[in-house]
């Protein structure tokens, strides 16, 4: 009774009134596919609206006053039916989630998985299930976007296998591959890209200014371990207890890996699609080693965002999964020929049915606002506010980090936002003594903060069909409401503890500096 009344003290707390205030609104809202649709017509509307308007914010990708594009135009609505095909097609998340999903799912039917994690939770101590899903999350992003479609939903199933609540996995999981987009103990592909946009901005104030791409290397690795003590707390004590009291788990929902003990069978099938796993990754570094490398970009790179390495990390997932997956299922007798993979990638794609009816609006949504300028607006107006304000160089790199945290809510990709916010921020920032690396670390922590909140991130539907799978009501208000906790928290943790990682002055990264000019 005292448990009972404590939880329902609990229930009345601000916090939790808050969070229940969010998700009831949020739910309100129409189906994902459908707000979508609805955003796009506003788009349309606004667009016609403002295209009359003229506005003396320069915009810097041409060098002009930014101009408003009327998508209702005759030569617009035509541009747009010729091309909704392609644009569809071209959506980058809808290639991404299908191909990996192909080989994942013969990996997951003929229960390589499944036995995966029996093992592993018999090495893991259940303490710390939460960091270890987190830790994996911020690894994924040496694999671009590979985390959302495979750590996310394996956050889920881990949590289920052990008694837990599996949308607490995959939050935390979110949390992790979204959340701390740019906490990473391993160089990535966003590093050389954002400093592809980085340098030429710097060298609009000063032509021989050279960013090294792991110029913030020192402060992301270092960031990881506080966004995986951060998300550790809060799933813990704030997500999973609210998870408890107010999302219980279908009865029907889908089931965790069965925990019985790993058979003789299945463990030998585990290790021989291991072993095939681990000689593919062995024979794939040492085709990256010679300094010609096909791998490589043309400067003999690895890690920059033109070699074709980075480019090849979906298909490489792809067989990865698939070739270890086969050689479960045959080892353990689940597969027998070759019609019975084929039905294992049919099984994955029917699952993904409702995705990629959201991808659609979603990819036409986004092709609009890319079109019609609305968001290159919204960032450059929010950018000249920051500039007006003149604040001292503490307060004005918090501003820039909330500000990009703002922008990220109607613009999700990094680069796009960095191409149209770098070419400002960074000479602006420049006039005032501070560095481009600087610039640029605070711009991703406000980035990384904001992905987890907002319905407009492409990979956001996709999280709440991974947690319909155990609670039906689940919506994008629901998603939100948890997921909130860890965007605040990471937002002002990060923000603060950028400040005090440049007040101790210890180095961002390679061949960065905090000052300009460099001392």
């Amino acid at each position: 009774m005292e448990n009972v009344q404590k939880e329902a003290g609990q229930d009345r707390s601000w916090v939790n009134r808050w969070l229940n205030g969010i998700e009831s609104v949020g739910n309100k809202l129409p189906d994902p596919s459908m707000l979508f649709l609805i955003s796009m017509v506003v788009v349309w509307v606004l667009s016609l609206i403002m295209s009359g308007m003229s506005f003396s914010d320069i915009d810097p990708r041409s060098g002009s006053p930014i101009q408003i594009v009327n998508l209702l135009s005759g030569t617009a609505l035509t541009t747009f039916l010729s091309q909704m095909v392609t644009i569809f097609t071209s959506f980058a998340p809808l290639g991404v989630v299908l191909v990996a999903m192909l080989g994942v799912g013969v990996a997951d039917e003929a229960g390589y998985f499944n036995t995966s994690i029996k093992i592993m939770l018999g090495w893991t101590p259940k303490a710390l299930m939460t960091p270890m899903v987190v830790l994996v999350g911020l690894l994924s992003h040496s694999a671009i976007d590979a985390g959302y479609v495979l750590v996310i939903p394996l956050g889920g199933i881990i949590f289920y296998a052990v008694g837990r609540h599996p949308v607490a996995g995959i939050a935390a999981a979110f949390a992790g591959v979204s959340g701390g987009f740019s906490a990473n103990p391993l160089p990535g592909a966003l590093d050389p890209l954002l400093q592809g946009f980085t340098q030429p901005a710097a060298q609009i104030l000063d032509a021989a200014v050279q960013v090294n791409p792991l110029g913030n290397y020192f402060f992301t690795s270092i960031s990881s371990i506080l966004i995986i003590a951060l998300g550790w707390f809060i799933t813990d004590k704030i997500v999973e207890p609210r998870l408890n009291r107010t999302s219980p788990i279908d009865a029907d929902s889908e089931k965790g890996p069965d925990m019985d003990k790993v058979s003789i069978k299945e463990r030998k099938a585990f290790w021989w699609a291991t072993l095939v796993m681990v000689a593919g990754l062995v024979i794939l570094a040492m085709t990256m080693l010679p300094v010609n490398s096909p791998f490589r970009d043309e400067n003999g790179s690895l890690n920059s965002f033109s070699a074709p390495i980075m480019h090849s990390i979906v298909p490489l997932i792809f067989l990865l999964f698939l070739i270890p997956g086969v050689v479960y299922g045959f080892v353990v007798g689940k597969y027998t020929t070759s019609k019975d993979m084929v039905d294992a990638m049919t099984k994955s794609m029917s699952g993904m049915s409702y995705y990629i009816v959201m991808a659609f609006f979603c990819s036409l949504f986004v092709y609009a606002f890319g079109q019609s300028n609305i968001g290159a607006l919204l960032a450059l107006k929010g950018a000249s506010l920051l500039k007006a304000l003149a604040f001292p160089g503490g307060v004005t790199i918090v501003g820039i980090i909330f500000l990009t945290a703002f922008v990220n809510l109607f613009v999700g990709s990094a680069s796009a936002k960095w191409a149209l916010l770098a070419p400002i921020f960074v000479p602006m920032l420049m006039q005032v003594g501070i560095s481009p690396e600087l610039t640029q670390a605070a711009y991703r922590v406000g980035d990384s903060s904001s992905n987890i909140i907002t319905p407009l991130m492409p990979y956001f539907p996709l999280v709440v069909v991974y947690c319909q799978r155990y609670v039906r009501k689940t919506g994008i208000g629901t998603l939100t409401s948890f997921m909130l906790p860890y965007s605040v928290t990471f937002i002002v943790v990060w923000s603060l503890f950028l400040l005090l990682y440049w007040a101790i002055g210890i180095p961002l990264g390679l061949g960065a500096s905090y000052v300009y000019p460099p001392m």
